[in-house]
């Protein structure tokens, strides 16, 4: 059973719960700014997040099981191996999908008036589990991706808070929807070749690398346009979190200069690396910031 247990772990990328966790935490502390902090609140966050996105990269790999066993790059992943079998990923994705839905009632212990959490947990979880089917057929599945976990920041907010002063939520929540969505643009440059080949639908497979590379750095401009909005939108950010939005840019810029179109070996420093520290650093200086105010 341990054994099993870390290969689910290792199936899901459980360490890749950085890049979204932070964004929600993000958004319940700007919520708890205006609100009284409950236990109940941050385990219902803590829980929501991992369960989801535990669920969406189990479903993703029983869906794409098939794929991957023709990819080189993911031939070694468990499903091709064998060394999981899918029944087991299955069960495991309806047990993440079942305790989603049970830790949004978390909520109701602070807020019996707010269903929302609860009412909204069968939505949310079909749109994030849709992602891994979405490059099937469009190439707009990198910005599927990035809508899935931009509804963290946006949930987190709604569970705590309600729908009140919705800018702030939204602002972040399409900070990090084009923030994924340029990184996963970088990330699919890796298989241009294979989703070309194969049919699957990816702007690399549509566009050429060299135009996906300029398409990512759009993406996240724009990434950085919203959070500059949401300094203006949030009443708590102030000089602290400029501060921040400047070392965002640099890592940005930073990692652009990681990738080219005839050089793509230091992809993954960019996407794990790079990505990890700016969602880690941005709940930091955000943090920070509330403390000072």
């Amino acid at each position: 059973m341990p054994s099993v247990a870390r290969k689910l772990l290792e199936l899901i990328r459980f360490s890749h719960t950085i890049f979204a966790l932070p964004f929600a935490l993000l958004a319940a502390a700007l919520a708890w700014a205006d609100e009284p902090f409950r236990w109940p609140d941050l385990a219902g966050v803590l829980l929501c997040m991992v369960f989801a996105r535990s669920a969406a990269m189990a479903f993703n790999r029983v869906a794409d099981r098939h794929i991957d066993a023709r990819n080189p790059r993911t031939v070694a992943r468990h499903l091709p191996a064998g060394t999981l079998s899918v029944a087991v990923v299955w069960g495991f994705t309806l047990l993440c999908c079942a305790a989603f839905v049970a830790a949004t009632l978390l909520f109701q212990l602070r807020d019996p008036a707010n269903p929302w959490p609860l009412y909204l947990s069968g939505p949310v979880l079909l749109f994030v589990l849709g992602y891994s089917l979405a490059k099937r057929f469009t190439s707009l599945a990198h910005f599927w991706l990035g809508a899935a976990l931009m509804l963290a920041p946006v949930a987190a907010w709604i569970a705590i808070r309600g729908f009140v002063d919705m800018p702030v939520p939204l602002l972040l929540g399409g900070a990090v929807a084009f923030w994924v969505s340029g990184f996963d643009i970088l990330y699919a440059c890796q298989d241009a070749k294979f989703d070309t080949e194969t049919g699957l639908h990816s702007v690399p497979a549509r566009f050429g690398v060299r135009a996906s590379l300029r398409i990512a750095a759009v993406c996240h401009a724009v990434m950085f346009g919203m959070l500059v909005g949401l300094y203006f939108a949030s009443p708590h950010l102030s000089g602290v979190f400029v501060a921040g939005l400047v070392a965002v840019g640099a890592l940005l810029v930073y990692e652009h200069s990681l990738v080219r179109a005839d050089d793509l070996t230091r992809v993954n420093r960019a996407f794990f690396h790079v990505n990890g520290v700016i969602s880690i650093g941005l709940l930091a200086v955000v943090l920070v910031q509330l403390a000072v105010r």
